[in-house]
Parts: structure tokens; sequence; C-alpha cells
């Protein structure tokens, strides 16, 4: 079991529910050391001084701001721990606000939030219950770790969670940030009602199992080779920009391919609804199996890449969805991993 990295109570008016707090996400990056090439002699880092070039121990390093021109004011650790806010034992919820109200970009680091004990189980579960019958959210902060946060309390599924959010000053302004926002265009009123029949026929339920790190895969695949001695040959690549196609031609094709991939009339917006209102059941295997070729035509990209792995499919990695389709389908020239 977790254990919880937090532990307090949430409060909303005299409520007070005490509740433990644990990590909601698992950081799947392959992490690699540093070494020498050609040794197996790990590279580590070391703090040094510029000016000498020895090493310098943890304990005599104080921190210093740069305040410009090569000036830094420096601040010792005691200062900072002098000002630093007290450990929070206490999330207290000051407002409730519409779900919808907040931006996503605000958002920074989900966490879950636990009843601690028996007695907080009832309280909990009204208050989770409560904010997903009014599509609220409780905002409030707290201190963990020496810092302040800006959290949101949302109601999930079966839990209560917990958004650590960015404060206002610390979202840039996309405005001032890129030149040429706002964009101006003059939009065709046809340019625009193919945009979204595009986006209609490429409307999806959201299935989060759809989606891989296929890098992630391509990575633990070089490290299982070299594991068991292969060697690896590598090329470069120079990725290709983008042909400049016109803007009408290149929404129509894509309307056409997004309509024969889905199978569906594009044209129909009860049938693409009424797709979307629920999520197709699973067939098995065996059952209602469709040609090989339509399979194909209906599975994802990500799906598709699974496919490609399975065969051992060489070169997957810079295929189309199409070179895919014709490798996975047996129709393509199919060249199996050395």
């Amino acid at each position: 079991m977790a254990r919880a990295i937090w532990t307090g109570s949430l409060s909303f008016g005299l409520v007070n529910v005490p509740v433990g707090l644990f990590a909601a996400t698992d950081d799947k990056s392959i992490h690699f050391n540093q070494f020498q090439t050609g040794t197996q002699d790990r590279v580590r880092n070391k703090r040094v001084n510029e000016s000498t070039g020895e090493e310098v121990q943890y304990s005599e390093i104080v921190k210093g701001y740069d305040i410009g021109d090569g000036n830094y004011v420096i601040v010792s650790p005691e200062e900072l721990e002098a000002i630093e806010p007290g450990r929070s034992r206490e999330i207290s919820i000051t407002d409730f606000v519409d779900l919808d109200d907040i931006d996503p970009i605000y958002y920074r680091t989900s966490y879950y939030l636990a009843p601690q004990g028996d007695q907080a189980r009832r309280a909990y579960a009204l208050l989770r219950a409560a904010m997903e019958e009014s599509r609220k959210v409780g905002i409030a902060t707290f201190v963990m770790r020496g810092k302040q946060y800006l959290v949101a309390i949302r109601p999930e599924t079966e839990v209560i969670g917990l958004e650590t959010m960015y404060f206002s000053d610390e979202v840039r302004d996309p405005a001032q940030e890129i030149d040429g926002i706002p964009v101006e265009a003059d939009i065709k009123p046809r340019e625009l009602e193919t945009a979204k029949l595009l986006i209609d026929s490429m409307a999806a339920d959201w299935d989060p199992e759809t989606y891989h790190d296929t890098y992630r895969k391509l990575v633990e695949e070089l490290i299982d080779q070299k594991r068991q001695g292969a060697v690896v040959t590598t090329e470069k690549r120079e990725p290709a920009l983008p042909p400049v196609v016109d803007l009408m031609e290149a929404l129509r094709a894509s309307v056409a391919a997004a309509g024969g991939r889905k199978g569906t009339n594009s044209n129909s917006n009860s049938s693409s609804s009424a797709s979307r209102g629920s999520k197709p059941q699973k067939q098995s295997k065996s059952a209602g199996r469709a040609p090989a070729a339509q399979a194909v035509s209906e599975l994802s990209k990500s799906e598709l890449y699974d496919k490609a792995a399975e065969l051992g499919v060489a070169g997957r990695s810079k295929m189309t969805r199409k070179e895919l389709e014709e490798a996975v389908s047996g129709t393509g020239r199919r060249r199996r991993a050395s």
C-alpha cells in the first residue's frame, strides 16, 4: 500500500475531514545515468568554485538571487528558514467554483485525498458527492515541504482529487509572449464548415488506454536488444517539413480520409452523435470477425503500432498510418527486425 506524503484535515465551513495525500500519477520515463564512453565509469556532478576550480562542500553553499549586471543578493539557508511558512496541518476550502470555469493551464500536479480513519469516511463521501452533484470544486491553499500551494479539490469517480495549481502571476499571457497573437484571419464560411465537419468526423469517446508512449517502447526495445548483446545500427534522419497545400483541398481530403477510416458517413450528424453517446462493445476475436482490410482500417495509429511490434516490423516508428496499415495487413513490404 502507498504511504501518505502528507496528513492533516480537509475543512469546509465547520466540517473537518481527516485526510491523507497520495500521489496520483507515476513518471514512467526511462532515466539514464552518465558514463564515460567506452567504460563502465559513472560521471558525477560536483559543486566547484568557478574561480578556484576547487570542490565546495554542501555545508558551505548559500543561495544568491541575480539582480543583473553580475550582482547577486546572497541569502543564507537560515534566513530563508526564518520566513518559511510552517508545515500546514489543514487544507481549508475558502471558495467553491464551477469546474468549467478553471482553465486547465492552471493545473500543475495531481494527487488523491483519502479519508484517515473510519470516522472520516461519512463526511468524506458526503463532500465528494455534494461537489459532484453541484459540479463545483473547492479552492484552498496549504503548505507542503516548505512551499505554499494553491489547490483545487475535485470530485473524481471514486475519490476526492487534489490538483496543485499555478498562481495567476505564474501563467504567461500569450499576447505578451508570442508575436502575432491574437491571430486575425479572413476565414471563409465554407472553410469553417468543412473544418467543423472534419472535427465531427474525428470525434471519439475519451479512452486513455487508446494512447501509448511509443517512444518509451522503442527505448525499452533498444535496451533489451543491447542487453542481449545485439549490435544496433543507427541512421541519421532529418524530419521533413510537410508540403504547403491548398487549405480547402487539405480539409476535403482529410474529411474523406477520416470518414473512410471510421467506416461512417461523415455527413450524417445524427449517426456520428449517436456513436459518441455510448462506447462500442469489444467483440471477441472469433465472433463477428470483419475482413482483414476493414479491421485494420478501424484501428487507431497506436493500435497499429502495437500490431506492427508484435509482427516484428522494422522501421515502424518512421511509418505513416497508411504504411502501418499496409505492413500489418500484409499488403506492404514487411521486414523482420534483426
